[in-house]
């Protein structure tokens, strides 16, 4: 169970983007209202705060506001966690116990992975949508409850109902307000205000003023596709706020992941995949896996500028693992550190 401090809608910073801005519109529109909201998006896309952000928009906001992913119960507990049980309805129930629907009478219910719900449990909540009352675990009683219901998914309903895997009845009693929230890639203009904000947020917890960001930094993470949406963009910053030391927020302060699947080593740096080599002909595996650790150990190092201990938090190696294979390439020269492209060299074993 969540109860979340309030906010309004004008506090929640989300960017600049129309698709954004259309979506809080619409929440204003919405917020006043006890109709039934799906709100639909991928992980990380923010669908708990916009249910928050609907409930303090509501004429119930100083009712309770809970909110219950439904991934994390199994098909036997599901039930209990919703509704409530009574004393004796199954093993370790040695006491009557109030469900999420009964703790947000009045207020709010968000069911968060309401995709994850199995079939079985999908016929009491279409009951409970449609008669507004729940009965508990082991129980009779028949108990009303005053509730808005606002619903998450992470994947598509109207392809689970034509798969078999979703009630068609319960996703059209859920689908009265539906909210769609849009994945990062999706909004890249709100990237830039999305890290800025986040990156204050956590320089100035820990009591410092936010450093300058590179241009260099800015623009691996426009680049970056965000899988994790808001969510990953959030612990990126936290994780830079929490490692850097230096004066400017640089490549060398994020993630190595992120980095690299940024493509923000140079052009230039990349090993060209090799053409099908003829019936008669070979290619050596050793040397181009030893062209392919000179090239990225040159571009950790041209990146963090000729720091190696930067170098080896970029390539997820020790520094002394680093200073082997420099040595070993044949790296280190003052070529390799004014950014030209290394030659990759011999080993010998």
């Amino acid at each position: 169970m969540t109860t979340a401090a309030p906010f309004s809608i004008d506090s929640v910073v989300v960017g600049r983007s129309a698709r954004m801005r259309a979506v809080f519109e619409f929440l204003r529109v919405i917020g006043n209202s006890d109709s039934t909201v799906l709100i639909t998006g991928e992980s990380g896309t923010g669908k708990e705060v916009t249910a928050t952000l609907i409930h303090h928009a509501s004429r119930r906001k100083h009712h309770p506001f809970v909110a219950v992913s439904c991934a994390l119960f199994s098909e036997t507990l599901i039930e209990s966690e919703l509704f409530g049980h009574e004393r004796g309805a199954f093993t370790g129930a040695i006491k009557d116990r109030s469900g999420r629907f009964e703790l947000a009478d009045g207020g709010t219910i968000f069911l968060d992975d309401i995709d994850d719900v199995p079939l079985s449990m999908q016929v009491k909540l279409l009951r409970v949508l449609q008669n507004r009352t729940i009965e508990r675990l082991g129980g009779t009683r028949t108990v009303p409850v005053n509730v808005r219901i606002i619903a998450g998914s992470k994947r598509d309903l109207k392809q689970m109902v034509a798969e078999g895997k979703f009630r068609e009845d319960l996703y059209y009693r859920l689908n009265v307000l539906p909210v769609a929230l849009p994945p990062l890639r999706e909004r890249r203009e709100d990237i830039a205000v999305l890290m800025e904000h986040f990156l204050e947020r956590y320089f100035r917890r820990r009591g410092e003023d936010v450093p300058a960001i590179s241009d260099a930094v800015k623009q691996a993470f426009v680049r970056y596709s965000w899988p994790g949406n808001v969510r990953e963009l959030e612990n990126a910053c936290e994780r830079m706020a929490q490692t850097c030391t230096c004066g400017t927020l640089r490549t060398g302060c994020m993630s190595a992941s992120i980095l690299f699947r940024a493509g923000a080593q140079p052009p230039d740096l990349a090993v060209p995949a090799p053409s099908a080599p003829q019936p008669e002909s070979s290619i050596s595996l050793d040397d181009r896996l030893r062209e392919l650790e000179a090239n990225l150990i040159g571009w950790a190092l041209k990146v963090s500028n000729g720091n190696k201990s930067r170098a080896a938090e970029l390539l997820q190696i020790k520094r002394s693992t680093l200073g082997d294979r420099i040595v070993r390439c044949g790296l280190g020269g003052p070529r390799l550190l004014a950014g030209e492209k290394p030659e990759p060299r011999a080993v010998i074993a």
